[in-house]
Order: C-alpha cells, then sequence, then structure tokens
C-alpha cells in the first residue's frame, strides 16, 4: 500500500505543478478586464471573457484527469491485494506492472529498481523505451522475449490481469545472463572440421620444371598454413595433396561472409603460367561430436568434388551450402575407377532377371545415347531389358526414329507401363541423371531395389543416395561418353552396333557442342572407339537436323533478346510443339553475339516455365540456375518452375544476375 500512496503522491505532485499556471492566467484575465472597465474598449472585454473560457476548460481538464488517475488507481488497488502486492514487492525476480492499452508503467518492485532501472524513477514511462521487443498485445511465447539491458541479458515474460475494462499486464524477468554467455561460449568454442584437398596436384607438378616443384607446391601450403592460422585454427598434412583442418565456430561467420578466400587466393598462383592451382574444401559443422565433424567434411568434400571442384562445401545437419565452383575444372579421371566400375556392374547384370534403362525427363541425345549404349552389350549378354522413354514428350525425335528403323522396335516402352516390368531381382540403370525428381520414371525408381547411376552433372544435394553403384565423373563430358568407356570393359562378345555407336556419339556432340566444350583427351578416344563400332558421322549429323517450323522459332527467340550485364536473356510467350529444342539451340546462338558472355532462354512448357541456360566458360551458369531448383555444368544448365510466368521468372533471374553473377563469374587475376 505504500508503494501505491507514493504512486498517487508522484502523480498528484505533476498534477500541482498545473495550479500556478492556472493562478497566472486568472490574473491576467483579471488585468485584462480590469483594463477594459477603464477603457472601454469591446476588444479587450472580449479577449478578457475567452481568456476566462479557456481558463475554464483548463480547469474543468485538470478536474477530470485527476479525477481519472484517482479511479484508475482506486482500480488497482482492488486488482492488486496488499497480499499480492508484499508478494510481489518481496519477489526475488524483477516484476513490474503496465497499462494493458497504453503501456505505461505504473508499478514495479524493489529488484526491478535496484537491478535493472539502476535506481531510477520510471513510473509512467512507457515499456517500449525499456524493452522495445516485448509484444504485450500478443501471448507470451513460451519461450519468453530474450531481452537485453544495460548490457544484461534476460528473458522475460508476462500476461494479462485483472477486470477486461482495466486490463493490467505483469512481466516479470529472470536473469540468466551467466548462462547465455555459457552457452554462447560452448556452441562458439564447438570444433570446426575442414578437410582441404589440392585439386590438380598431379597436374600441377607435370606442368612444371623440376626445380620449380617444391616452390609451387611450398607456396600452396604457406598459403594454406596462413589462412588457418588467421583462425586460430590446426592443420594436418594428411597426403600429399590432402590437409585436416581444425577450428571454432566462432569464426564460421567471418570465413563464411569472406566467402573463403583461400580459393581465390590459391588460384593465384600458376604452375610455370601454364595451370591455375583450385582447391576443394569439405567443411562439417553443427555435428555432435568430433566423429561426426569429420564425417560431415568428408561428405561436404566428395560434395565439392562432385560438383567439379574449385569450391568449398559446407556440410551441417540441415543440409549442405556451397562457395566458389567457378573454375572450368581439370580432368581428373583415371581408366582404373571406370574398370572397376565395370567388374561391378557385370556381376550385377549377371545376378538379375531384367534390367530397364531411362534418363531424364524430357531425354536428350545424350541420355537417350547413353541407355542406347548399354541396351546393345546387355541384350547380347541375353539379359531382357527395355529403356523407358516418353514417346510423346522427348527432344530425340530424329534419333528415336532412326533408332526405329535399325532395329530398336521393341526395345521402348513408355512411363506408364514400366512399373509392369519390375521385379524382385530388377536392375535399374539411371543414365544422365543423378536427381530423383527429373528422372523418367519415378514409380519405377521407388520399386527397384538395386540401382546403378551413371552421370556427369555436377553433383546435386538431393542426389540418388541408395544406388548400388554410383559413377559419377563430373569432368567427364557426357553420360554417352562414360558408356563408351564402360563397354569397353565387357569384353568384345558385348559391344555396341553401328546404330547404338551412332546414339552414342550423337549425345557427346551434343555436350561438347561439336567437341568445342568439355572435351578432354579421353573425350577423343571414346569418339574414337564408337568410330570403330561403325559409328557413321553423316549419320549422326542428321540426327540434329530441325524442321522448318523449328529454325523459325529458334530466330524469333534470338531475335527478342535482350543483353543485361553480359547475358543475353530471350523469353518465349508462346508454346509450340518443339519449343524446348528451339530453346535450347537459340541458349547456343545467343552465345555467339560480341559481349555476351552467357545466354538464357525463358520457355513455357505445360503449367511451368523452363529456363535453358549457356556460357562460355566464364559464367557458370549452374550456380545460377541453382536459385530456382536446377543445375547441370558450369557451362550448360537448365531449371523448371511451377506456378509462375515467363515474366516472373525473368524479372527473378534479373535479381539472382544481381546478387550471384560476380559469384558465378570466373576469377582470373
Amino acid at each position: 500500500m505504500k508503494a501505491k500512496t507514493a504512486i498517487k503522491a508522484k502523480n498528484k505532485k505533476k498534477l500541482y505543478l498545473f495550479i500556478p499556471a492556472i493562478v497566472v492566467l486568472l490574473l491576467l484575465d483579471a488585468a485584462a478586464f480590469t483594463l477594459a472597465v477603464q477603457a472601454q474598449n469591446v476588444w479587450l472585454f472580449g479577449g478578457s471573457f475567452v481568456l476566462l473560457a479557456l481558463t475554464l476548460i483548463a480547469v474543468w481538464q485538470l478536474a477530470s484527469l485527476s479525477k481519472s488517475i484517482n479511479k484508475f488507481y482506486q482500480t488497482m488497488e482492488k486488482q492488486l491485494s496488499p497480499y499480492s502486492n508484499k508478494a510481489l514487492r518481496d519477489f526475488p525476480l524483477p516484476v513490474l506492472v503496465t497499462r494493458r492499452r497504453g503501456g505505461e508503467i505504473i508499478w514495479y518492485n524493489n529488484q526491478m529498481r535496484e537491478k535493472v532501472f539502476g535506481g531510477n524513477d520510471c513510473f509512467g514511462h512507457s515499456l517500449a523505451e525499456y524493452f522495445p521487443t516485448v509484444n504485450l498485445q500478443a501471448d507470451c511465447p513460451v519461450q519468453g522475449y530474450g531481452l537485453e539491458y544495460g548490457g544484461h541479458q534476460y528473458t522475460a515474460y508476462h500476461a494479462p490481469t485483472g477486470e477486461e475494462d482495466n486490463r493490467l499486464n505483469v512481466l516479470y524477468l529472470v536473469d540468466d545472463d551467466k548462462l547465455k554467455r555459457i552457452a554462447k561460449e560452448y556452441f562458439s568454442s564447438r570444433p570446426v572440421v575442414a578437410i582441404i584437398l589440392i585439386d590438380n596436384y598431379e597436374e600441377l607438378l607435370q606442368s612444371a620444371r623440376e626445380n620449380e616443384r617444391s616452390q609451387i607446391m611450398g607456396e600452396i601450403e604457406y598459403q594454406i598454413e596462413c589462412y588457418v592460422e588467421n583462425y586460430n585454427g590446426v592443420i594436418k598434412k594428411l597426403e600429399k595433396d590432402r590437409y585436416f583442418v581444425a577450428f571454432e565456430e566462432r569464426y564460421m561467420r567471418s570465413i563464411v561472409e569472406e566467402r573463403f578466400t583461400i580459393l581465390d587466393t590459391v588460384r593465384k598462383i600458376n604452375a610455370n603460367d601454364k595451370m591455375p592451382a583450385t582447391l576443394s574444401i569439405g567443411v562439417g559443422r553443427d555435428a555432435q561430436s568430433l566423429l561426426q565433424a569429420e564425417k560431415f567434411a568428408s561428405q561436404a568434400l566428395d560434395m565439392a568434388l562432385g560438383r567439379g571442384g574449385d569450391q568449398a562445401a559446407v556440410k551441417n545437419k540441415n543440409g549442405y551450402e556451397f562457395y566458389g565452383g567457378v573454375s572450368k575444372g581439370i580432368e581428373k579421371r583415371t581408366k582404373v575407377k571406370t574398370r572397376i566400375v565395370a567388374a561391378a556392374l557385370l556381376e550385377l547384370l549377371d545376378s538379375c532377371s531384367n534390367v530397364l534403362l531411362m534418363g531424364h525427363r524430357f531425354a536428350d541425345l545424350d541420355a537417350l545415347g547413353a541407355a542406347v549404349g548399354l541396351y546393345q552389350p546387355i541384350q547380347q549378354m541375353g539379359k531382357p531389358v527395355k529403356i523407358i522413354l516418353n514417346s510423346r514428350a522427348n527432344m530425340v525425335k530424329q534419333m528415336h526414329a532412326h533408332l526405329l528403323e535399325q532395329g530398336f522396335e521393341t526395345a521402348f516402352i513408355e512411363p506408364e507401363v514400366a512399373p509392369e516390368y519390375v521385379q524382385e531381382d530388377t536392375l535399374l540403370i539411371i543414365v544422365d541423371v543423378h536427381t530423383p525428381h527429373f528422372i523418367e520414371a519415378p514409380e519405377v525408381y521407388k520399386k527397384c531395389k538395386n540401382v546403378v547411376v551413371i552421370d556427369h552433372h555436377r553433383k546435386m544435394v538431393d542426389y540418388i543416395d541408395n544406388a548400388v553403384i554410383f559413377h559419377h565423373e563430373p569432368y567427364a563430358s557426357s553420360a554417352s561418353e562414360m558408356v563408351a568407356e564402360l563397354v569397353q570393359y565387357f569384353g568384345d562378345k558385348y559391344k555396341p552396333n553401328s546404330a547404338a555407336a551412332e546414339a552414342m556419339l550423337a549425345g557427346m556432340m551434343l555436350d561438347t557442342k561439336n567437341f568445342i566444350q568439355r572435351t578432354g583427351v579421353r573425350t577423343f578416344e571414346a569418339a574414337a572407339y564408337l568410330k570403330q563400332c561403325g559409328a557413321d558421322t553423316v549419320e549422326v549429323k542428321k540426327m540434329f537436323a530441325n524442321s522448318l517450323d523449328t529454325y523459325k522459332e529458334r530466330s524469333q527467340l534470338v531475335a527478342g533478346a535482350e543483353v543485361y550485364k553480359g547475358c543475353a536473356i530471350a523469353c518465349s510467350n508462346w508454346e509450340f510443339p518443339n519449343v524446348r529444342i528451339a530453346a535450347a539451340q537459340a541458349a547456343d546462338e545467343l552465345l555467339s553475339i560480341q559481349g555476351v558472355r552467357a545466354s538464357f532462354v525463358i520457355f513455357r512448357v505445360g503449367n511451368e516455365i523452363a529456363i535453358s541456360a549457356r556460357s562460355l566458360g566464364d559464367v557458370n551458369v549452374q550456380i545460377l540456375l541453382e536459385e530456382f531448383g536446377g543445375g547441370g555444368h558450369l557451362n550448360m544448365a537448365g531449371a523448371q518452375i511451377k506456378n509462375s510466368t515467363t515474366n516472373d521468372v525473368r524479372k527473378a533471374l534479373i535479381r539472382v544476375l544481381d546478387e550471384k553473377l560476380s559469384e558465378a563469374t570466373k576469377k582470373n587475376n
């Protein structure tokens, strides 16, 4: 009661401050009236009456305010009984009471006054002045509000009390400053494990002179060690090209904000001006133990390598984050791996009852070429085999027709009937795709226990993780090239015929743009093998032939393109039968425009908006289209967006270019 009395007294004092002002007004009014009488001036009479009226109004308002305040405190006294008042006053936690509507502070206990407000008087002040994050109009969260005041951290809880007409709010604070600081230090000091790999170690040493090799490796190791020491980490060399790094979680924010500058630093190191050094980094964080962190780091490194290297992949319990990935990558493949995969595949073929082959939806020449390349040898082994292909929705009309003429009439089945061919020990081989939501027949994948994946696209997060064999080579030009290498280890009895060889060669030519992009030594070796199998380049050329309508549609797309920051963007608001083929060809053709580093063609297919992207290698279009849920290669990628329009996708693409173009651009300096 003493506290309430004190509050009343304080507020009465505030009201009494207005009394001298009212007295002054009355004296002025009297003086004005006296002068008006003496001077017989009507204007002075009028002024004195107006002044008197204003004074009376002020007195009436003051009386009403005083009455309102007294009524409010009478109500508050009823709501806060002497017992509850004493309990709150002596409560060990800081407590205050506010008005529900205005949020004015009308009461607080000693703990609040001394521990929080530092002995200052805060009666009548708004709660928002001190705790702006507390929303008294909403229900209090179960976990409360995290607050910081006066350099101290609290958790606040509030609850309404009293009658609806005069509802109050009781707020109390839990001083958990020490606990929060301990928790912060705990999370900040959690170990983060990173594994650093020199992508092109062998290639660097091969291209350098004998006396330069130690200098190059010394410079790379020096830069890595300096980078790790900058974040108070420890580093241990595991192998000649591999390093184990550990540091605290508190440094990850800076590392991420700087986007792993070590990638750019090492890339500036050239081996005799012939080849830049590149790193792949796998980081494991947010783990429950060091063992789990190391496991996360290994998985992240595999993901970084699967995406082409020259990048950092960070894995936590929620997924992956990627940084870098701007270089074309160095061909780093061994035929030893191919031979091992071929041997394992032969064992699976020997033990299965039948085989199903399929690529991605809207199959292109590479997907069908790789499937046909495996179909022929498997059929020669005496295994029942079928290729799942949507004859209505694909980009291989010419190739499909050519294969049907060459004796492949019974090779193909539609996705709708494919589940009927699945048996207990059916072997499913997926080519030219490694994500479940892009495959031709998802139902078949769900039913098959034995799955083999053969793909060359840069690895995506949602890859098929239950494959018996996951043959993934991001450095290969095409899936057809990978299949051409595999079948060579099947033996001379099992080899593709001329039609199958032509299909694979067409797939290689498509993905390499007629052996211009993404070609390595092994690409030409695979092409030579297909030529030996009877591939006719003239027949292959016919598979790329377009109709006059497709040519016109492609020309319209090119003519309507715009150039934004070195990127050509074309949009098609109409849908036509060969729109995918025309869009892909238009994207290729736009690259021939002077000053264009990348091209994007946006077009409608059914209820979806698709993007076909191409690059000359300076821009990583895979990174850009991953923002739309797509993927592909550094210089060729695609995406499909549901429930949108071409104009909305175009605007979104421009925003992505503004945000990501610098990251997706290869750094040469």
